[in-house]
């Protein structure tokens, strides 16, 4: 009989709920036990898992990785996916693989690459793959000299942290002074050059921000699978234009994102993003993490969720095509349950599936997106 497979998720986005969905769908009909820890007793993530602890909060990226190696001990974890303290627990990989643990995440050299953007652009213009124009500001004078370089050459200056993950401190500069028009209808990213630099000539400490022309659509998430031995087994771009998701299998895009994933070893599961600078593609950014929207894939046939924890046990699903890309799709948004006790809160058998009326007064729901355009195989994705 074959063993099942005991999977922990650490301090994860609320849409890999669906991550999880798939690694309980496995191909290969293979019993899969989840355990999710979060610092926040509200993420679906918990109430998706089968069983799930609060993680204590002020710990150094040295004390989480004894918390996490005695979770794995002590909770007989096979596959770790780490994503919170991600460079301190690969730099550890011995010391997991001696309690039994396989980390699903690349070694700490391919991690620390992509921690800094500066580095990460630096690296692999050096193997061929085009970035687009940036520059690296510390003070407001660099960064008025940056937005001036890129506006003399008819391009919209935009900035986001050196080192940081997905939208956050992302922020468009703008020559329009702050009115009302700024306070009217949602937020938007875009900021007055003028405050900025104020702020910037206000600050305590230097900020470290990468400023770069703001890149047009479409943009393209290449999602890799890649073995230990460098060699990638799966690669499937997904494509965002405005409303608009689908898939591509272009060389254009998928041919950088392998050169990098093989180059720098991105073991197991790993995002590549690219827009468009003029006619041509160029990176945006690397991450060396599944990405939130990789369940995605199951609307091409494809369960790369399953694929990698595969790999991570030493079993090899070879290269991997999908049978066919899906329709074209938008994101829309569903409810997902939530724990309606306090952690920790074990499941002592499996979830019925959910009522189709209204849940009861006790029960919290959080609002989850769906991906739409395919009715029969329309899969779902939560916001963080």
């Amino acid at each position: 009989m074959v063993s099942r497979v005991r999977v922990w998720l650490n301090r994860t986005y609320a849409e890999n709920v669906f991550f999880m969905d798939q690694l309980r769908r496995n191909p290969s009909d293979r019993a899969v036990e989840i355990h999710a820890t979060h610092g926040d007793a509200d993420s679906p993530v918990l109430a998706a898992a089968d069983s799930a602890d609060l993680e204590p909060e002020g710990l150094s990226p040295a004390a989480y990785v004894e918390y996490a190696l005695d979770q794995c001990q002590r909770r007989g974890i096979d596959v770790f996916v780490p994503r919170l303290h991600q460079s301190a627990i690969v730099a550890h990989r011995a010391d997991f693989e001696a309690v039994g643990t396989a980390l699903l995440a690349p070694p700490p050299q391919a991690v620390a690459v992509f921690h800094d953007k500066v580095i990460a652009y630096e690296a692999v213009q050096a193997i061929g793959v085009p970035v687009p124009p940036w520059w690296r500001v510390r003070n407001a004078d660099e960064l008025v000299a940056a937005v001036e370089e890129l506006e003399a050459g008819g391009h919209k200056a935009c900035f986001k942290p050196a080192s940081g993950a997905g939208g956050v401190g992302f922020r468009v500069i703008t020559r329009t002074p702050f009115s009302l028009m700024h306070l009217n209808g949602f937020p938007t990213p875009y900021v007055p050059l003028d405050l900025v630099r104020q702020v910037l000539e206000q600050a305590d400490e230097p900020v470290d921000w990468l400023v770069m022309p703001r890149l047009e659509q479409p943009e393209v998430s290449v999602d890799c699978l890649t073995g230990p031995d460098n060699l990638v087994r799966l690669a499937v771009g997904r494509t965002k234009n405005g409303r608009r998701r689908g898939f591509t299998l272009h060389e254009q895009w998928l041919d950088p994102a392998r050169r990098i994933a093989e180059g720098f070893g991105l073991h197991y599961l790993s995002n590549i993003q690219f827009r468009m600078f003029g006619d041509r593609p160029v990176l945006m950014d690397v991450n060396t993490r599944p990405a939130g929207g990789l369940h995605q894939l199951s609307l091409c046939g494809v369960n790369a969720p399953w694929a990698a924890v595969q790999l991570a046990l030493g079993e090899d699903p070879g290269e991997m095509v999908p049978p066919f890309l899906g329709q074209d799709y938008t994101v829309v948004s569903g409810p997902r349950p939530l724990r309606p006790l306090s952690i920790p809160q074990q499941r002592t058998e499996a979830p019925e599936p959910l009522p189709a009326v209204p849940a009861p007064a006790a029960q919290s729901v959080e609002t989850v997106t769906t991906e739409a355009g395919a009715p029969a195989t329309a899969t779902a994705t939560a916001p963080a």
